[in-house]
């Protein structure tokens, strides 16, 4: 009998000791190859990155010199304000810093609590049990605004130390309040990819939590973010389908950008098949009304962590879908300089003709103005309806401007409320005999200089046929309000 009980207790032990290692295994998943994304995102390469330095200093001085006057003497700034309805899309800084103009890439994560932004940037750099990981977690982890960047060693920078160091492309978000600098936080990290992108990591979006409660204007704060992003995930799960107000909201600040946004389906590989196509198709149910595109925008169904996907899940669609999204990360990597050199001439374009309005705006002014005339009654006219002047159909009449580019007419209602029409100066006053016209520096460097400065840069076109035959520059720009 003591032999048999003996027995059993072996039996158990052996029985408890294998469930043990069974849990003990559980507990620490297998995690997948890495190689596809060191391939992808060129993180095994030796060559040194490529310096762009001559042309950054090119594109520094085309800015302060022929960009810089003309959007300072015409308040572009202030303009901007007004940004969403004036110029929905991506803006530069009401007065472009040196930071703002040679910044990285950066790729910022919008989304839902917990729905694995942070793990998500974990997986990208390796950081998974290491001690730069980013805390995560089932609960509303990520209260911060977080930029990781890179740096020779591992740092954690102060919002206040961000906001002050003029070096950086940060110091415009003094603006947001003490409050706000308290939740922004950097973290320096020496990483290869860091070194040619920017992360930016945001709190999770709480629909019943009001935006007050957070102790600093949330949505604002996201605006410039997105405004500097050159890509952003917007991520989901499928536990987190559902679209509240913050989340509206959101999706109407990135209107404009939706050539930036790639939306995430995140933690796929926890659904069988049927389950994904309902979600996926729940997915596009609720963000249908929120994407004001003619084409169904683009979805990438994956799980972004290191860990093997599940078991009897589409691992070979998944793996194809983060592929996919890792090719078009890195083509923003590749093509930073491109997009750059073009955003900063889309600038200037926007700034030229926000300085035409306001010329036409102020011509029309003091063409209506007599002796007798109320000057407030008689520009009050002229702000309600400017059509009734041809305010607008004379820019495109007599400049080479489309009509898509255009702001919205509204906007100068605000613009004006803020700054007097007899603030401003004509645009055939803006010369001076060393200095030269506004606008025609800006003109050339819409036209040749920054088409010039693109075509340095390696596109394989001779910079003069760039200028012209791709941007339609047509003849050399003429002053057409240069006195004779």
């Amino acid at each position: 009998m003591k032999r048999l009980n003996l027995l059993c207790c072996c039996v158990a032990s052996l029985l408890l000791l294998g469930t043990a290692e069974e849990v003990e295994d559980a507990s620490e998943p297998t995690k997948r190859d890495r190689s596809h994304l060191e391939s992808t995102l060129k993180l095994n390469e030796d060559k040194p990155a490529d310096d762009f330095s001559g042309v950054l200093q090119r594109l520094r001085k085309i800015y302060h010199s022929s960009i810089k006057p003309l959007e300072q003497s015409y308040r572009y700034n202030e303009l901007r304000q007004h940004e969403i309805t004036a110029y929905p899309g991506r803006t530069l800084g009401s007065s472009a810093t040196d930071g703002e103009i040679t910044s990285k890439p950066m790729v910022l994560f919008l989304g839902p609590w917990s729905v694995g932004k942070s793990s998500m940037i974990n997986y990208l750099l390796g950081l998974d049990d290491t001690p730069y990981q980013l805390y995560t977690g089932a609960e509303p982890t990520t209260s911060e605004f977080t930029v990781i960047m890179h740096g020779p060693k591992l740092k954690t920078i102060e919002g206040i130390v961000m906001a002050a160091d003029s070096a950086r492309s940060f110091s415009p978000l003094e603006k947001f309040g003490q409050n706000f600098l308290e939740k922004l936080i950097g973290i320096e990290v020496p990483h290869k990819l860091l070194e040619r992108v920017t992360f930016v990591d945001t709190p999770g979006i709480i629909e019943n939590r009001k935006q007050q409660e957070r102790g600093y204007p949330f949505n604002d704060v996201c605006q410039w973010f997105i405004d500097r992003a050159d890509l952003i995930f917007v991520v989901f799960d499928p536990t987190k389908l559902d679209v509240g107000l913050e989340l509206e909201m959101l999706f109407r600040q990135l209107k404009g950008r939706e050539s930036q946004i790639r939306i995430i389906l995140n933690k796929a590989d926890s659904l069988a098949t049927q389950e994904l196509m309902r979600v996926y198709g729940a997915l596009f149910w609720s963000l249908a009304p929120l994407i004001n595109v003619t084409e169904p925008p683009r979805v990438y169904v994956s799980s972004f962590w290191p860990h093997e996907y599940h078991p009897d899940t589409h691992k070979d669609l998944f793996l194809k879908e983060e592929i996919s999204l890792l090719e078009d990360l890195n083509q923003v990597i590749e093509n930073r300089m491109e997009n750059k050199i073009a955003f900063i001439r889309q600038h200037a374009i926007r700034v030229r003709i926000h300085a035409l309005l306001v010329d036409r705006y102020l011509q029309t002014y003091k063409d209506k103005m007599t002796f007798f005339s109320d000057g407030e009654m008689v520009f009050r006219d002229i702000v309600e309806d400017p059509d009734k002047f041809f305010i607008f159909k004379s820019i495109l009449a007599k400049t080479n401007v489309s009509k898509f580019d255009l702001p919205n007419r509204e906007a100068y209602k605000d613009f004006f409320g803020i700054n007097p029409i007899t603030s401003f100066k004509l645009l055939s006053q803006q010369c001076s005999y060393m200095g030269g016209c506004f606008l025609e520096k800006i003109e050339k460097a819409i036209t040749r200089e920054l088409p010039d400065l693109l075509g340095s840069i390696g596109l394989g076109k001779k910079p003069n046929v760039l200028s012209c035959d791709i941007t339609g520059c047509g003849e050399n720009p003429k002053n057409r309000y240069k006195k004779p």
